[in-house]
């Protein structure tokens, strides 16, 4: 292993357990990767150096002690024994302050989040906390708290939000894997404007706890990873519930399903963006790259066309749910003075959509799982455009309107946050570049609970493809940053 990039979560796993590295000298390789890289890349909120260092020592104690021995059933408790991820900073981590993006001195929690401790259960050391836009609102990842966090294929452009930061540091190869969150779209589209696999799992399948539900259900905690065995393999260490959590879908094994041939299929290629208020357009230059990925299905065997999942009036049930999630999250926050005027301005409505619009919203999810899960007695899976759009340069967005943002967003962003109000798994998945070099993804969505067929194509996709062997030119690496 080289210090320029990490190798895969499932390949680190392998070698540690085979005794060829030490935990210690990758936590060391990736505090130097991230230090390296920081003033270019700007991924992290927070390094936890000393404390990533000591949980490395004590990984090492535990591998060294199961060294010669065979303990199967050890292993496959503790998977990811003494290797560095990364979690974006919404989610707690014991000793640590989760500032979400705000501005401000936030006082360090006293325990891990349920997706952190899981991945702790797992052996995973947390290496640091990565950057988000605020309350993960926006499809950037900038802001007076931490600057801009930039994209590892053009420097001059965003890796997308919120998890932005989860998103370069994978990239760029700072760490196998990390975790997002996605209300939204915000792992899927970071993951297509920068050449990832991002799984949004079904709602539950990886727990929110301390809150048992994310801005009113629909953003759930997810994962980014070069390919999809290790997208896969994250989200099932990260993957169960807390007692308390009111979403508790039943286990899968996710990982299990990658390399299985899910059979011939029945796939919708949805190029139509759901109704919005303001118009959006696919752009030729993403449209191209998504029907040659429909193309390719149809050359596996599977039987592809044309066919859009009856939204209807979705949105109508979005905002007041997402609005009234930010107005909980600005009820919270110790300095509500410092937030963006189109945080506070996006809390006043959703205080005032948290009544009865809310609750119609809420009721009116049954009936949307009704109407579009008809959709899947005649497929499959659908497959859609990620984003309308490259990603944007950085500051496009920053200093815009409240109103001048939304339409931003929607005309870049218009087809992923459906199945956040529907809470069921997505999986993005890289369909290329454009002329200009910049990733644009797919997403392969399904039904509740259809995460392994989703990884099933999705790694049918990428063992033809073979997009983990792509890095950024010049990769962004310890030694360009420090040239």
């Amino acid at each position: 292993m080289t210090l320029d990039r990490s190798e895969g979560l499932a390949e680190t796993a392998r070698a540690l357990a085979a005794g060829e590295v030490t935990s210690r000298a990758l936590v060391e390789r990736t505090l130097a990767r991230i230090e390296a890289t920081q003033g270019s890349l700007n991924a992290f909120r927070i390094v936890r150096a000393e404390a990533a260092l000591a949980e490395a020592d004590a990984a090492d104690r535990e591998l060294a002690a199961a060294s010669g021995r065979e303990l199967p059933s050890e292993r496959a408790h503790r998977p990811l024994l003494g290797v560095p991820v990364a979690v974006k900073d919404d989610m707690d981590v014991a000793g640590e302050p989760t500032a979400f993006g705000c501005c401000g001195e936030f006082p360090p929690v006293a325990e891990d989040g349920e997706a952190v401790r899981r991945l702790r259960a797992a052996g995973a050391v947390i290496i640091g906390k990565t950057n988000t836009c605020e309350f993960g609102q926006w499809p950037f990842t900038e802001g007076p708290a931490f600057g801009a966090t930039r994209n590892p294929w053009s420097t001059e452009h965003t890796p997308g939000g919120s998890s932005g930061g989860s998103a370069a540091a994978v990239a760029a190869g700072l760490v196998p894997a990390a975790l997002g969150s996605d209300g939204a779209g915000s792992v899927r589209i970071p993951a297509a404007w920068t050449h990832l696999v991002g799984i949004k799992p079904q709602r539950g399948r990886v727990s929110t706890w301390p809150r048992g539900e994310s801005f009113q259900g629909i953003t759930v905690n997810g994962t980014l990873a070069r390919t999809v065995a290790d997208a896969a393999l994250l989200l099932d260490a990260a993957s169960g519930n807390h007692a308390q959590d009111p979403h508790q879908p039943p286990h899968l094994d996710v990982s299990g399903a990658v390399g299985r041939d899910p059979g011939r299929l029945r796939i919708a290629l949805s190029l139509k963006p759901p109704f919005t208020a303001v118009p959006a357009r696919l752009l030729p230059e993403v449209r191209t790259r998504v029907v040659e990925l429909a193309e390719r299905l149809a050359a596996s065997g599977h039987f592809v066309e044309e066919a859009d999942p009856p939204y209807g009036q979705i949105g109508l049930t979005f905002v007041p749910r997402a609005t009234a999630g930010i107005a909980e999250r600005v009820g919270e926050a110790p300095f509500p003075a410092l937030l963006d005027r189109r945080t506070r301005d996006a809390a006043r409505l959703g205080r005032l959509l948290g009544g009865a619009p809310l609750r119609a919203a809420r009721r009116a999810e049954t009936a949307l799982h009704r109407r579009i899960g008809g959709f899947f007695t005649s497929y499959d899976v659908v497959l859609a455009p990620t984003t309308a759009a490259p990603p944007p340069r950085i500051g496009a967005l920053l200093e815009l309107s409240g109103f001048a943002t939304d339409r931003a967003m929607i005309a870049a962003c218009p087809y992923a946050w459906p199945w956040n109000v529907l809470g069921w798994p997505g999986v993005n998945v890289p369909a290329g570049f454009t002329p200009d070099g910049l990733p644009v993804g797919a997403q392969l969505l399904g039904p509740a609970n259809s995460e392994p067929l989703l990884v099933q194509v999705a790694a049918q996709l990428e063992a033809e493809l073979r997009w983990a062997e792509k890095w950024p030119s010049p990769p962004v690496t310890a030694r360009s940053a420090a040239a």
